[in-house]
């Protein structure tokens, strides 16, 4: 069970990519209840994801396809039933005696399947890095400065006030798809909780451009060493890992373990305030998740 939408937004191209294959991350987070449609369009939206950051040309085109047609067609064949597990998993914590530490433990099996869709993916994205252009560099690097002037408008605007709401309205987002409807009351605690989280943006955006950085700097040396395909898949995953393990080994360490703590502890709150005909709307949200992965996983592509 994903548990932890409400995470601070940052984000990083390698972990936007997996948001755009990890169906489950897709719906969830969106907030959309066709699973089905949504993942059988995922290696449209992606290649088109991908063509809006390096603006794919003629040649490209075509093998780009090919390869998001064969990545999907893995997971398909071997992650979803995963998801059906983690779900299950999910439903039962629901109707027990939930802990932080099993939500900490969730969120930990989440970034591994994540991890592992990427690290399956990084042979694909050292093809697509080694025929990059300096033009689809540059066009890489400009779309990146958009998103983080994007970024700057909406989550570095105003006061501590206004963020702290903001990020209210974000968590309560998620979850009101997961629990339905809240009184007022229980919305109470949850802002309570809410607001209780480390709140520092800039943070997440140093973060955010520092990782950027490092893919700029990777696609940059790729094409200025004519890297081969090996030498680029082994500086691929080195990233991947790298950005797994720069919240448990950075000198922000703190602040991130904080976060995480913090996060876990206000979704154990609504967990522990949610009637139980909220915990049963979670539980059939969920059936109908679970539903849908395994005829996803059994229908051929």
């Amino acid at each position: 069970m994903e548990k932890f939408n409400t995470q601070a937004p940052y984000s990083t191209p390698f972990r936007r990519f997996t948001y755009a294959v990890l169906a489950i991350l897709l719906v969830i987070m969106a907030g959309c209840s066709g699973l089905r449609l949504a993942y059988n369009n995922g290696d449209t939206v992606l290649y088109w994801w991908l063509n809006a950051y390096v603006d794919l040309d003629r040649d490209q085109k075509g093998w780009v396809r090919e390869d998001i047609d064969k990545l999907f067609d893995w997971h398909r064949k071997t992650q979803l039933k995963d998801y059906v597990d983690i779900l299950r998993t999910g439903q039962k914590q629901l109707q027990g005696n939930i802990t932080q530490a099993d939500l900490l433990a969730d969120y930990s099996e989440i970034k591994h399947r994540t991890q592992t869709l990427l690290l399956r993916a990084a042979p694909e994205l050292a093809d697509l890095a080694r025929s990059l252009k300096p033009e689809q560099i540059a066009q890489m690097e400009k779309k990146f400065k958009s998103n983080n002037d994007d970024y700057r408008k909406k989550y570095l605007s105003g006061d501590q006030d206004k963020r702290q709401k903001l990020r209210y309205k974000k968590a309560m987002e998620q979850f009101e798809l997961w629990f339905g409807g809240f009184s007022s009351e229980q919305e109470a605690i949850i802002r309570k909780a809410s607001d209780a989280r480390p709140l520092n943006n800039e943070i997440w955006l140093d973060e955010r451009m520092r990782r950027q950085q490092n893919v700029l700097n990777l696609v940059k040396k790729v094409q200025q060493e004519k890297l081969g395909k090996d030498a680029t898949v082994a500086l691929i995953n080195t990233l991947i890992k790298d950005s797994f393990e720069r919240l448990e080994h950075s000198e922000r360490k703190a602040f991130f373990d904080a976060y995480q703590d913090s996060t876990a502890q206000m979704v154990l709150t609504v967990i522990k305030i949610a009637t139980p005909a909220q915990k049963a709307h979670a539980v059939k949200r969920m059936q109908g998740w679970i539903d849908d992965f395994n005829s996803l996983a059994s229908q051929p592509k």
